[in-house]
């Protein structure tokens, strides 16, 4: 299993993305500031929106060309769908809930197999999750996760209703184009793939 090392600010100054959305805190650095060419050529830019959402949903390349796929599969607009399915994925959605800090605790979660879906014990980050489908957390890891929860104060999006007295979650609709919570050109991508 291939596995990103990227440093994450770094990684984050060059996309333009903040770090928060990702679950980090930092305050920008006055040394960071590099000087780079100020003309970038549009493969430069659709590459750039490609890498971005790659990043940030923690997805390597061959994970992202296959959900490409079945976003141009999709009826509708593939870009929109795209994003859609990466906001669909279980350890997304375990970010969301604000079970986890970052994205990649959320993948670790599920990878052992603390949490589970409709009853059943899930070890796979990249499920995409259908509306009627609850999430319910271990009882051994409860209080911890409950703890984490506690301290993120995340923002639980609308598509998503959360019982915080048996601490389950289900999924009610759809993510749409406005539960995205960073800068995407996802037009961009579409084109970078349709060359």
């Amino acid at each position: 299993m291939a596995i990103a090392r990227t440093p994450v600010f770094k990684r984050c100054d060059y996309l333009g993305i903040d770090p928060i959305v990702l679950g980090y805190t930092h305050k920008p650095s006055v040394r960071r500031k590099q000087k780079r060419r100020k003309k970038i050529s549009e493969y430069g830019l659709q590459l750039k929106e490609k890498q971005k959402v790659k990043f940030v949903y923690g997805v390597l390349e061959k994970q992202f060309k296959l959900t490409y796929q079945r976003a141009e599969k999709m009826s509708g607009m593939t870009g929109e769908n795209l994003l859609r399915l990466m906001e669909q994925r279980f350890d997304n959605i375990v970010y969301r809930l604000g079970f986890a800090t970052t994205r990649a605790q959320g993948r670790q979660l599920v990878n052992h197999g603390h949490l589970q879906i409709n009853g059943k014990r899930v070890d796979i980050p990249s499920i995409r999750l259908k509306v009627g489908d609850e999430i319910t957390v271990k009882p051994s890891v409860a209080q911890q996760i409950k703890l984490r929860r506690l301290s993120t104060n995340r923002a639980i999006p609308s598509w998503i209703s959360f019982n915080e007295e048996n601490f389950v979650a289900k999924i009610v609709g759809e993510p749409g184009r406005g539960d995205i919570d960073f800068d995407v050109t996802e037009r961009a991508i579409v084109e970078l793939y349709s060359k």
